[in-house]
């Protein structure tokens, strides 16, 4: 009985999404002109609108940041507060260079073939990565909700500006201890390492850091997880050497973080 009810529910907004599309319009929580465009498939807007919908958001204004494998766009939900739309784009081929991130660890053992299963796979991967990080206390944007290639979470910026990424920002020699801190933070309480650590995913705020992009953290029994915090600890070190910072030897670091 709940399927035929979730067949006529999906038929209907399918029906009413066709509509307003042939409108060149959708002003159901839809900003005209800014979501609707050639990045965006069809499943990818009506999983939108159901979540305009479900009350998860009120309405989409538009992208705020672009990468090979996904878009940033700014939401605000029914009590006006900022929500970050982290759309995966199904049409990429950018997720097998992924693989090697999922393939080995332990929580994601089956890994079904097709470029949409992996992309689902890896936004399931990075939503559960942010919950086990924002359950520890460690300082990410908190998942708020996630639906096949569209996860939710908090913005980190204000009025749909994001935050600086360390990269365009001031630093400091705190700044570098704070960012080593969240890596063995990563390591000892959420049993993880990002994988993907560098100047580019790190968020400065008026808070202190906040890291984000956790699709490529993997669990501490990944064969290869120790190297991927070697990488990451030897990235960050370079940034903030460049940089003039004082900072400590990489392998004193790692060693540190392990122990």
């Amino acid at each position: 009985m709940s399927d035929d009810i979730s067949k006529k529910l999906e038929s209907k907004i399918n029906k009413k999404l066709i509509s307003k599309m042939k409108k060149k319009q959708l002003d159901d929580g839809f900003k005209k002109g800014k979501v609707i465009n050639e990045v965006l498939d069809k499943p990818t807007v009506m999983t939108l609108y159901k979540m305009i919908k479900d009350h998860i958001i009120a309405y989409v204004n538009g992208a705020v940041s672009a990468g090979k494998e996904s878009l940033l766009f700014w939401a605000v939900d029914e009590k006006n507060i900022d929500i970050a739309l982290k759309i995966y784009l199904i049409s990429t081929s950018n997720f097998k260079k992924r693989e090697p991130y999922i393939i080995g660890d332990p929580r994601f053992l089956r890994l079904k073939k097709g470029t949409k299963n992996l992309v689902h796979l890896w936004a399931r991967k990075e939503f559960r990565n942010l919950s086990q990080c924002h359950g520890c206390g460690i300082p990410v944007p908190e998942p708020l909700f996630l639906s096949h290639n569209v996860l939710a979470m908090e913005f980190i910026g204000e009025n749909g500006t994001p935050a600086k990424i360390l990269l365009e920002s001031e630093i400091n020699e705190n700044d570098y201890h704070e960012a080593i801190s969240i890596l063995k933070q990563l390591y000892k309480k959420a049993k993880l390492v990002h994988g993907d650590f560098s100047e580019y995913n790190v968020f400065k705020t008026k808070k202190g850091l906040v890291v984000f992009d956790l699709g490529s953290a993997v669990d501490l029994r990944h064969p290869n997880s120790h190297e991927f915090l070697k990488r990451d600890i030897n990235n960050i070190t370079r940034f903030f050497s460049k940089r003039g910072i004082s900072v400590n030897d990489p392998s004193e670091v790692f060693e540190d973080i392990i122990k």
